[in-house]
């Protein structure tokens, strides 16, 4: 699906979807509540700032709300890490989210870096 026409928009949506059936696994199968709601609400995030970056009314609008955007991946690597760590989900699944967060995160610096620079 594209979302808002940009990189970024369908990624963070590609992403939020793969966290939701994190979410699902964690609160359904191993009954992990906590880390299930905490994964959810950061990964989530992102793209939703992200669609709020894109309704925009000013420059300085855009830039908070890719910042938020960011520090919300940086904070969803720590929560993917922690899933991994603590063997709630397997290393091919922490691979496969930790490329995609890897990628957002440094798209998100690169479009901050250029916000802040104009």
């Amino acid at each position: 699906m594209a979302y808002n026409n940009s990189i970024i928009g369908d990624k963070s949506y590609a992403f939020a979807l793969k966290i939701v059936e994190v979410y699902k696994d964690l609160r359904y199968n191993q009954k992990e509540f906590d880390l299930a709601s905490q994964i959810l609400r950061s990964g989530t995030s992102i793209g939703a700032n992200v669609a709020e970056a894109n309704g925009a009314i000013s420059t300085a609008d855009f830039s908070a709300k890719i910042s938020i955007s960011y520090k919300e991946s940086i904070e969803t690597k720590f929560w993917i890490n922690l899933l991994k760590d603590s063997k709630f989900i397997e290393v091919e699944k922490f691979n496969e989210l930790y490329q995609d967060i890897e990628e957002i995160c440094k798209i998100l610096f690169a479009i901050l870096k250029k916000t802040r620079l104009s």
